[in-house]
């Protein structure tokens, strides 16, 4: 075993007593960490009053819009777009094939207009 004797338990808890001494004497204070949590602190502050900047600022525009779309709501003559009819183009615009041939995959070969 390595502690057998009550010299050795005696040196082992001198020896962890004056390792925590040492700590305690060769530590700066906390002022590094003081001075970074009142950083944080500042910080978080200021988001947080922008956040409920912007909290409001929304709930005005949506009250904004609430009113505005009650006004139209009320409008008593409801406006319809008119109807337009649009012919559509057939489907199928390709230009016919040459004759004896067939279609490809996606038909690479057989584009008019094009050299290959």
């Amino acid at each position: 075993m390595l502690f057998t004797t009550p010299t050795q338990w005696l040196a082992l808890a001198v020896a962890l007593i004056a390792g925590w001494l040492f700590g305690l004497a060769s530590h700066p204070g906390g002022r590094k960490w003081k001075q970074r949590y009142a950083e944080e602190r500042d910080v978080h502050g200021r988001t947080r009053k922008d956040y409920d900047t912007r909290l409001t600022e929304r709930d005005a525009r949506v009250a904004e819009l609430e009113r505005e779309n009650g006004r139209l709501a009320s409008m008593t003559a409801p406006v319809a777009a008119p109807a337009v009819a649009t012919p559509h183009a057939p489907l199928a615009q390709t230009a016919a094939r040459p004759a004896g041939t067939r279609a490809r995959w996606f038909d690479w070969n057989n584009r008019v207009g094009t050299n290959g």
